[in-house]
């Protein structure tokens, strides 16, 4: 695999069609940091592969970052490997009255993410959750 190639692992994707010209944006990450080297060998490489399978049909823009400190959260391995820390959650869907939820992400389990705010806990169904970000904090 290109990625696996240039030593990073794919962190997520993100598609968005948009009209005639669409975007692909994938996010890499590997042990010590992401360099812009590797975004832009892993963007040559992908996008050679893709156009040559014929992946993506019509115009498309490929964007290949790092996930950054305020990395999106993808799946609940991710999550889990984040508890402790800040979150920002949006909902699809209200959840007790509310679509957006940020506080310390507690615990992670069965699908669902538990989230501290104060003295009140909130289990957020990940299906429900439309974007999660790690908050980053500076010392």
């Amino acid at each position: 695999m290109t990625v696996a190639a240039a030593g990073c692992a794919i962190w997520g994707v993100e598609y968005q069609a948009a009209g005639k010209r669409s975007r692909l944006r994938v996010y890499i990450d590997k042990s010590g940091g992401v360099s812009i080297g590797d975004c832009e060998r892993v963007s040559h490489d992908l996008s050679d592969l893709l156009d040559l399978e014929g992946v993506i049909g019509g115009s498309y823009d490929l964007e290949v970052s790092s996930p950054g400190l305020d990395r999106i959260l993808f799946n609940a391995d991710q999550y889990a490997g984040h508890v402790g820390e800040t979150v920002d959650v949006r909902l699809n869907f209200p959840f007790e009255g509310r679509k957006r939820f940020v506080g310390l992400l507690a615990g992670v389990e069965d699908g669902q993410a538990l989230v501290r705010i104060e003295d009140e806990e909130y289990v957020l169904p990940l299906e429900n959750v439309q974007r999660a970000r790690v908050v980053p904090t500076f010392d």
